[in-house]
């Protein structure tokens, strides 16, 4: 797992671990880790242009030693000082290894900027004058390298409400922090490079599974499963208008681990259900799970669901299922996957409130109505309402498709079915379906069902770390 602290966790962490080092030791450490990537970015050091740009804090202070260490390479570093409170030893040790103090002009002809502005406690914006110089990199093109987190992004939300960094590569310490996994800051990250320099952390505020996570949680059969214990899911979706919702639901489900799937909804949708997939029960029986709401439109029955939210069963509520959900009774069995307009719908906010605050809206979301939220997006947010928070990260854009969301709904709900909490549903779904999603892109565009069908092959990809063959992720 990757995890993710709050800027209060690595502060402390740091201090703690400065009172037992001597005096700068940490800073060095990370300027270290820095310089190296710094190199390897640009695949060379020796004649290399190096332009920093250096606030007041302490990564200004990384940023100045990490340009010492290239100049004595055989870098040309010049430090633009945008603040009177540059590090002075920092300072000191870049012109003694041959670096000079520069201004804006030298930034045209640079190879790398480094982004020492401003650390981890700063907030979201820029100041004039680090704009201007920001700026100036984006219109010549000239890549930026972030150290710890964009200059301008709110490290602890993610938000980016104001002028930041767009980075070509953010080289953080320690520990990934939230707005390395969440949008819209996550974007403005680009990759995410962490260097361990011995903090001791506490337990973290947000993390992301890997593979290994998956393999983990993922409800394997045994020798002596049934489709039974496997899981049964009870799938409400579709209606006259959107009958494809159902069909698409239905492949996600049916390439999860449960045994067996019910249809309950209009005799038509069901007619239609089971052409594309015979193996489908439809009717009414005993499940392990319900997944409602995808394609159901005009025909939600609320007081219907409502009735199913206070059974035991755990449920999933896709799209218009989410419109059933009140604040009232028991919810903690309860997942939604909305997208952003859903969630903005069912809190009462503008879709574009949603987007730029995706976090602070999962986790109200979460907490007002006590149910699990999968927020879809670029980077989807899974929050639990006992405020356990995860990400999944490795979204590709082809998933920015119609029905994708429908593929999700069924595969989550097949994981409750066999037996997965809301979050672990929502985290190893959010995995798969995207996995999945990389593998069928593959080929280029792509459509829900490719999702679906490449579903087993990206779940045998993450389990046995054995890439398919292509021949096989098309069958």
């Amino acid at each position: 797992m990757r995890y993710a602290h709050t800027v209060d966790q690595v502060r402390a962490a740091e201090a703690d671990l400065m009172a037992r080092l001597p005096e700068g030791t940490l800073m060095q450490r990370a300027a270290t880790g820095l310089a190296v990537a710094i190199g390897n970015f640009l695949g060379h050091v020796y004649g290399a242009s190096v332009v920093l740009l250096i606030g007041s804090g302490d990564n200004g202070g990384d940023a100045l030693y990490a340009g010492a260490q290239l100049a004595r390479r055989g870098a040309q570093v010049t430090a633009i000082l945008l603040s009177s409170q540059a590090h002075p030893s920092g300072l000191a040790a870049l012109k003694a290894a041959g670096g000079r103090v520069g201004g804006l002009a030298e930034i045209a002809a640079a190879d790398v900027v480094v982004d020492g502005i401003v650390g981890i406690g700063g907030r979201p914006g820029l100041r004039p004058d680090a704009l201007a110089a920001v700026e100036q990199a984006e219109h010549h093109g000239v890549p930026i390298v972030a150290v710890d987190s964009p200059s301008g992004v709110d490290v602890d939300t993610g938000e980016t409400p104001a002028p930041h960094v767009n980075a070509a590569l953010t080289v953080t310490f320690g520990t990934h922090k939230l707005c390395h996994f969440i949008d819209p800051a996550a974007t403005a990250c680009g990759p995410v490079h962490l260097i361990d320099i011995g903090l001791d952390l506490p337990p973290a505020t947000a993390s992301a599974l890997q593979p290994a996570d998956i393999r983990d949680l993922y409800p394997t059969p045994s020798a002596e499963s049934d489709k039974y214990s496997r899981g049964v899911l009870g799938l409400i979706a579709g209606s006259a208008q959107y009958p494809g919702a159902a069909v698409i639901a239905t492949a996600g489900a049916l390439s999860g681990p449960l045994g067996m799937l019910r249809y309950v909804g209009p005799a038509a949708v069901a007619a239609e259900v089971r052409a594309s997939h015979p193996e489908v029960v439809a009717g009414d029986g005993r499940v392990q799970a319900w997944a409602i709401g995808s394609g159901l439109g005009d025909e939600l029955d609320i007081a219907a669901v409502r009735e199913l939210l206070d059974a035991e069963e755990p449920v999933l509520l896709d799209a218009d299922g989410v419109r059933a959900l009140d604040e009232s009774g028991d919810h903690t069995q309860v997942l939604i996957t909305p997208h952003a307009g859903e969630l903005a719908r069912l809190l009462g906010v503008d879709r574009s409130t949603v987007e730029a605050a995706r976090l602070k809206h999962a986790r109200l979301a979460a907490e007002r109505y006590d149910v699990t939220v999968l927020l879809k997006g670029s980077t989807t947010v899974i929050a639990a309402p006992d405020g356990q928070l995860r990400v999944n990260t490795n979204a590709t854009p082809w998933l920015a498709t119609a029905g994708s969301g429908d593929v999700l709904a069924g595969l989550c709900g097949s994981l409750l079915a066999a037996g997965l909490t809301p979050i672990d549903a929502a985290s190893v779904g959010a995995y798969l379906h995207a996995a999945a999603a990389q593998l069928a892109a593959s080929r280029g565009p792509i459509t829900a069902l490719d999702i679906a069908r490449h579903l087993p092959a990206a779940t045998h990809w993450v389990l046995t770390g054995s890439v398919p063959n292509s021949a096989d992720s098309q069958t």
